[in-house]
């Protein structure tokens, strides 16, 4: 039998997800037909009904219905709880919508499997205080880091941000300026979206020390703009989001499927693409 599957999203043509989980369903011979939904925030809510309706599996949310899928589920992992939203949705056996939110869980694996990072003691600086901040950082606080700081534009969202999160850990907070922030940073990650119009988020190129990583939430065939920025002011390591697409889509098959696929073909083939 043939599960469905699908991504919902708007815009949604450019998304790889359907050839990364039919990488993931031959390693087990599993028969899947994972298509790209566009759905509107109006729609979204019926489209979800409907596709569960008709006998599907599971679903990945993308932009910009996280949220919005958050508020609509019977039930929440602890990670979609804390992260405010929602990537990976399906129903249990009680026909309750549940959500699962898998890119912090996806950044973490890309770091610490695909290229050995270790975050444990590390100083850790998010720009962005958005809603791609809030899904990753329960997973990265818990690889226990010695200072995670978020920076914002706005410095009271940034601060907002880091007061959710002083349970698990002391969290700082500061503006684009920086100020305050002790560097050079071990490791710096882009979770805004200046990338998307080629901008660069701060412009201190004294947080960037000879050992720092530099990741980009986003990605193009070509390096980001804060990519190159990081490049340009001697960055040890540039990685861009194309990995953690791979690792959160494994999370998210595993939690339909119950099946942990390798994830080094589909990253074989999105390096090539």
């Amino acid at each position: 039998m043939t599960r469905k599957f699908a991504v919902f999203g708007n815009p949604i043509e450019h998304s790889k997800s359907p050839p990364i989980h039919e990488l993931f369903a031959s390693q087990f011979d599993l028969a899947i037909d994972y298509r790209k939904i566009l759905s509107t925030p109006e729609q979204f809510e019926q489209d979800i009904a409907q596709f569960f309706d008709d006998g599907a599996s599971g679903c990945n949310v993308t932009v910009p219905f996280k949220e919005q899928a958050w508020a609509m589920c019977d039930s929440r992992t602890d990670a979609a709880e804390r992260a405010g939203a929602v990537n990976t949705l399906y129903r249990n056996d009680n026909a309750q919508l549940c959500g699962h939110n898998s890119d912090g869980a996806g950044l973490v694996n890309d770091l610490c499997k695909n290229h050995q990072v270790e975050l444990e003691h590390t100083n850790i600086l998010v720009l962005g205080a958005g809603g791609a901040t809030r899904g990753i950082l329960e997973p990265l606080i818990a690889q226990r880091p010695a200072q995670l700081t978020i920076a914002n534009r706005t410095v009271a969202r940034a601060e907002a941000l880091a007061d959710d999160f002083q349970s698990l850990f002391a969290v700082s907070a500061t503006g684009t300026d920086l100020s305050g922030f002790v560097g050079p940073a071990d490791l710096i990650i882009n979770a805004t979206s200046a990338s998307l119009s080629a901008q660069v988020p701060i412009n201190q190129p004294d947080v960037i020390g000879s050992h720092t990583l530099c990741y980009d939430l986003a990605y193009a065939t070509e390096p980001t703009s804060f990519l190159q920025w990081a490049q340009q002011h001697g960055a040890a390591q540039c990685i861009d989001g194309r990995g953690m697409l791979i690792e959160q889509a494994a999370v998210s098959f595993h939690t339909w499927t119950g099946l942990q696929p390798d994830t080094q073909p589909a990253l074989e083939w999105i390096n090539q693409v």
